[in-house]
């Protein structure tokens, strides 16, 4: 990490003063912005080795199905059906999917026009500046490590399912502990810690783990549909088994549909995954919008032919909310039950690729956080041998393994089997990351959000399910709503060049509209007025909407691909994520508000010191309004090829 003399950290009493200017540094970095051509330059530049493109467009759609595919239906769908949407859980999918197809062209757009590894806090720091991007990038990263532990916790009781153990067997009760947080799942942390391994050994090669392993899982889905449809019964969209619960397709109406579509949107967390891989993808112009919306795609599809499989199979009343699709046929009569433990096994492949493209992009995002100087440095280091982010994704898993097992400090060796090749890089990990113990721990003082595997691994112990998905559900549609936020304000403002009020007054305008028709909807009883004013409340957003095409120029045309009809699909990405944001409980809010409290905190005691001293040390430059031209737009990096 680099010297810190005479910065904010160098001493307490220059930490007490840098605390004292506090409010000056944030009206000075708060709202800096970067370019993408200093992104794909000097920013880049801090990580030291380069990723290497190596990818294609089939790894990316690899990557996007076997990221998305394990952690909705197999962990998610279940729970959607019993309690929010019952058999109409296809048509939740289908919006959250439409949502999700929506924010995925507005993500691809940025990544084509700046392949870089930061996906949703890249985008937010080139348009809206520092601080809206670090409590995205927080949430991200949030986001990540709970879905990381919701889906860890899924494939013990999948596992558990196909080779016939109980899930309690593999979970100790810790008694003391409130409900929801007092069981402990160790076999969740090394199925972690194995799979972090992998991701740092290369990507190229993590590629082809994914491919593989999500080739035997499409296998698997084919079987799951297919059985579905030929064992079960239609008269299970429409029958409940107890004849005292609501009846017919949607037993809980519209709004069991969008509530459920809020829940199982923690399915489509994969594509932004992917979009994290920008900086690794040859020729992003063309694999790019393939890779990207084009697993989203595939992957709705997927999701509705086993929702229906699944509410064929069972009355939604008798779905287990846990396991869902292996519990079906462990129910059924006439030595069904090996259909149960062969599905178990293939949701198991399915959630190890989920959990291993998931923790690919948590590590970019924190890579180039660190490139930001947000979060300490040393966590954008790439390794020269691997071209991964280690530094990120691998240290402090190690320092939780030492931590529990102690053998590695005492021996100082490692001892590992396999080819010449891989035992030589593991072997190097492993001394490298020893020699950087002591820094990295010093890092993690400074940082608590940074670390992150520990983190990671600490939730999956002691974390129920139902606490999760709705943590990860308004995480990401917060994060999705930034960027559809974006990316109307990167087409229509040149910073320095352009007046951005018509469009942040736009934005606001919309985003109020929305969050009142969603009001409308959720809380005002059944009736003419009801209809009344939601009606009004749509028009009112079309007619902004045109009003501002019409009178608003684009300030800038995407130079190789762009979101069609802009301002339209944006704005029905906004409104929609607006929407499924008003579906979830107050709980969820409570615990929202809490962790952006958090990211805040740390933004103001860390993150805009270390800002602020990068920018005096000539590694960041001060960017707003009244100091800077987007005028290297064009200007890409050297590695970018078209």
């Amino acid at each position: 990490m680099e010297s810190r003399r005479g910065s904010s950290f160098s001493s307490l009493n220059s930490y007490l003063q840098a605390l004292s200017q506090t409010p000056a540094r944030l009206a000075r970095r708060a709202g800096s912005v970067s370019t993408s051509y200093e992104e794909m330059s000097r920013v880049k530049a801090r990580s030291g080795s380069d990723m290497k493109r190596t990818l294609r467009w089939y790894d990316l759609v690899g990557f996007g199905i076997g990221g998305m595919v394990g952690a909705g239906v197999f962990v998610t769908t279940g729970r959607a059906s019993r309690v929010c949407a019952g058999p109409s859980v296809i048509i939740s999918y289908a919006i959250a999917g439409l949502c999700a197809l929506l924010s995925a062209f507005c993500y691809t757009e940025f990544a084509v026009d700046m392949p870089v590894a930061g996906g949703a806090f890249s985008y937010l720091r080139v348009t809206f500046g520092e601080f809206a991007a670090f409590l995205t990038g927080a949430n991200l990263v949030m986001d990540y490590v709970l879905s990381n532990a919701a889906v860890a916790r899924s494939f013990t009781a999948y596992l558990g399912s196909a080779i016939g153990i109980s899930t309690s067997k593999w979970r100790l009760v810790v008694r003391g502990l409130p409900d929801g947080f007092n069981e402990i799942d160790v076999f969740a942390v090394l199925v972690v810690l194995v799979i972090t391994l992998i991701i740092c050994y290369s990507t190229r090669e993590s590629s082809l783990v994914n491919m593989v392993l999500t080739a035997l899982h499409i296998l698997f889905i084919g079987f799951v549909i297919l059985m579905g449809f030929w064992k079960g019964d239609w008269k299970n969209f429409t029958e409940p088994a107890n004849p005292e619960n609501p009846s017919g397709f949607f037993p809980f109406g519209a709004p069991g549909v969008f509530n459920g579509a809020a829940m199982v949107y923690l399915s489509y967390i994969g594509y932004d995954a992917v979009s994290t891989l920008a900086e690794e993808v040859h020729n992003p112009v063309k694999n790019i919008p393939i890779g990207v919306s084009g697993s989203v795609i595939i992957v709705t599809v997927l999701y509705c032919l086993m929702a229906a499989s699944m509410s064929m199979l069972l009355p939604y009343d008798m779905i287990d909310a846990d396991a869902p699709f292996s519990a079906a046929f462990r129910g059924k009569s006439g030595g069904w039950k090996w259909v149960s433990n062969v599905m178990g096994m293939g949701a198991s492949l399915g959630i190890l690729t989920s959990l291993l493209v998931a923790m690919v992009g948590q590590a970019r995002y924190m890579c180039v956080i660190g490139r930001s100087s947000v979060i300490p440095a040393w966590f954008a280091r790439v390794h020269p041998k691997t071209s991964t982010p280690v530094n990120a994704s691998v240290f402090l898993v190690l320092a939780l393994s030492l931590m529990f097992w102690g053998l590695f400090l005492k021996t100082g060796r490692l001892r590992v089997m396999g080819p010449p090749r891989t035992v030589s890089v593991l072997q190097e990990l492993f001394i490298h990351y020893k020699q950087c113990i002591c820094e990295a721990m010093h890092v993690e003082l400074l940082v608590p959000v940074g670390r992150i595997r520990i983190f990671t691994a600490a939730i999956a112990l002691f974390t129920d399910l139902n606490v999760l998905l709705d943590l990860v559900s308004i995480g990401t549609l917060f994060v999705f709503y930034m960027v559809a936020n974006a990316v109307v304000y990167r087409r229509y403002v040149a910073i320095g060049t352009t007046n951005p009020w018509p469009t942040l007054a736009f934005l606001c305008s919309f985003s109020f509209t929305s969050i009142l028709f969603t009001l409308i909807w959720h809380f005002m009883p059944q009736g003419k007025g009801k209809a009344l004013m939601l009606g009004a409340c749509a028009v009112i957003a079309i007619a902004i909407t045109q009003l501002f095409r019409c009178l608003v120029p684009q300030a800038r045309k995407p130079e190789f691909w762009g979101v069609p009809l802009m301002p339209w699909i944006p704005c029905v990405s906004i409104f929609l994520n607006i929407f499924l944001l008003g579906s979830l409980g107050g709980p969820s809010y409570v615990r929202f508000v809490f962790f952006s409290a958090l990211a805040v905190l740390v933004y103001v005691l860390y993150s805009v010191h270390a800002s602020f001293d990068a920018e005096a040390e000539g590694s960041l430059g001060l960017k707003n309004g009244e100091t800077m031209r987007e005028s290297g737009e064009s200007d890409q990096d050297p590695s970018f090829k078209v």
